[in-house]
């Protein structure tokens, strides 16, 4: 199974835990811009998010925020903190509108302790956001932005690409201003090396969205030289 993949917890619970899951909470709805929680608040609840995406992201003494990832539909957010007690150290952004699923602490561990399957699939994506987050470290530490940037695309597009005949389509809208915050750089960095793509004719952009057109730039990951 593709490592993104695996943090879609309510796709892969059975249909009884998913059914006991979706009983307990309560449904919540966001418009584009709003806030499910700011850093500083208290943690005592974990979201499933229905429909919709919203970024997690830290903010910086400086005013800037980073990504650390976004949240889609079937994906869990919020758990850390209610793992560990404490305020949120994070905000959950809503990007669109979007559908919440909200558990208390007690309610979640009482599901977790009645269904352990699902306690199991818990475990699961919290490693594989550990592995994730532990690649973005390492991606920052040892590459340049262009492959950071370039690693980035790769990344959602194989989880949110939709293929047609040999071009992949990236079926969701990020701004430069998101790619940038993601991959440590600045937004005016990230116009001009996605319009440098597409002079190369690896990408075409349209409505915020990317159609990879070059099997080609599967390789360009690798590093900078093959760009030039």
């Amino acid at each position: 199974m593709p490592l993104d993949q695996q943090t879609d917890i309510l796709a892969r619970m059975s249909g009884e835990d998913r059914e006991a899951l979706l009983s307990l909470g309560t449904m919540q709805r966001f418009s584009k811009g709003e806030f499910v929680f700011r850093a500083g608040a208290p943690g005592k609840h974990v979201y499933f998010l229905r429909k919709g995406r919203v970024k997690i992201c830290q903010p910086s003494h400086t005013g800037k925020e980073v990504i650390l990832w976004f949240c889609f539909a079937g994906e869990m957010f919020g758990l850390a903190e209610v793992a560990q007690g404490g305020g949120r150290v994070v905000h959950a952004h809503v990007c669109e509108a979007s559908e919440v699923l909200k558990l208390s602490q007690s309610q979640f561990s009482g599901f977790l302790r009645d269904h352990p399957d699902s306690l199991h699939l818990v475990m699961q994506v919290l490693s594989c956001r550990m592995r994730t987050l532990s690649e973005v470290i390492v991606n920052l530490v040892n590459d340049d932005v262009e492959t950071r940037i370039m690693k980035l695309i790769l990344r959602l597009s194989a989880r949110h690409g939709v293929h047609v005949g040999q071009d992949i389509h990236l079926d969701i809208t990020l701004t430069h201003q998101e790619i940038a915050d993601m991959v440590g750089t600045t937004r005016q960095t990230v116009t001009g090396m996605l319009s440098k793509l597409k002079r190369r004719g690896f990408l075409s952009l349209e409505n915020r969205r990317i159609y990879i057109e070059s099997p080609e730039i599967h390789g360009t990951a690798s590093g900078p030289d093959h760009w030039e």
